[in-house]
């Protein structure tokens, strides 16, 4: 099953219902102990762990911590001059391709995303 948004891929169609909550701002899982939302499930499963365990991966450019090696791996390519994605109609750069799909919209007057309260 494929996301039309973001051409991500699925193996159920309950998991790409799911991660279509990112894309239209809708945040149904709230953390307990923070009151902090999430569009999808998996994602707050894996935040509970920052109330439970201290945060382990430093950066060593900038001294933010993160829970998840995956986080701090992530984060560590705003620091990096890879920016592999340039949009072909301004020149914006983008270390990430999640970044890159998510610009593109505003070029063409496209408004994927409604606000829920007004």
């Amino acid at each position: 099953y494929l996301c039309s948004m973001c051409d991500k891929t699925f193996s159920q169609i309950d998991n790409l219902k799911e991660h279509s909550s990112i894309h239209t701002g809708t945040r149904p899982y709230s953390c307990d102990v923070c009151g902090k939302t999430f569009a999808e499930k998996g994602t707050l499963n894996r935040h509970y762990s920052i109330h439970t365990r201290e945060q382990s991966f430093s950066c060593n450019v900038c001294d933010k911590s993160f829970p998840h090696i995956r986080y701090l791996k992530q984060h560590s390519l705003t620091h990096s001059a890879k920016r592999p994605f340039i949009c072909s109609i301004c020149n914006k750069t983008f270390s990430q391709i999640g970044h890159f799909k998510n610009h593109l919209p505003i070029h063409s007057g496209d408004k994927p995303y409604s606000c829920s309260v007004c």
